[in-house]
């Protein structure tokens, strides 16, 4: 696909993330794979004022073009894409049961069968580290090896897909499971779960079940 269309597409998906209440402002930062590298949007541009001639290339030993700043969180996106080598597209918010539970620096556990769109029985945590930092970029190594999606300590989400739909798609049931174990928590704790047993039926029928995407 070309660059342009892909640009727009994650201008489109950024302006969809706020609709959806899953960020404010300028936080949060969406990218897509392309070519040896990927394109992600730049830095503290509001987003309903993003050209497609704004959004940065950056390749895969993480230079930039010049002329133009991508976003601090640059490095966490390029190493989903090395830990994932499935996924083409990756999405971070600051959504605020995600990060409200990031807080608490928990896992959301398998308090509901949707957790396993990310790939697994939990949505993990990151430890905390500095926005931007290569430390934080090596956690999301980690917790994106097996998963899908991870939420980042006293920070916000990350979700990755095989395109922007999907991506924000996840974003969003990881926002409705991080909701729905506060509310719980509120109640109970610790929130009853589903056994590993139950998971591994959902995880199987998962392979054709989710969003689709007429292409």
């Amino acid at each position: 696909m070309e660059r342009t269309v892909l640009s727009r597409q994650i201008i489109d998906t950024c302006l969809e993330m706020t609709r959806l209440g899953l960020n404010q402002g300028t936080a949060g930062n969406v990218s897509v794979r392309f070519q040896n590298g990927m394109l992600i949007t730049p830095t503290g541009i509001p987003y309903e004022k993003l050209t497609t001639d704004q959004i940065v290339f950056i390749d895969e030993q993480g230079h930039h073009e010049e002329g133009k700043l991508p976003s601090s969180e640059w490095r966490f996106h390029l190493s989903a894409y090395h830990t994932r080598p499935d996924v083409n597209a990756v999405v971070h918010n600051h959504a605020v049961y995600c990060t409200a539970v990031s807080i608490l620096n928990r896992p959301i556990p398998a308090i509901h069968y949707m957790i396993a769109a990310a790939g697994g029985n939990t949505i993990p945590c990151a430890p905390y580290a500095t926005f931007g930092t290569k430390a934080l970029s090596e956690f999301v190594c980690v917790a994106l090896k097996n998963r899908k999606a991870c939420l980042l300590q006293h920070h916000g989400l990350i979700a990755c897909e095989v395109n922007l739909e999907k991506a924000l798609w996840l974003a969003h049931e990881v926002e409705v499971l991080a909701q729905l174990y506060l509310t719980t928590l509120a109640i109970q704790d610790p929130v009853p779960i589903l056994s590993d047993e139950e998971i591994a039926i959902v995880l199987e029928k998962f392979k054709t079940y989710g969003l689709r995407i007429e292409e």
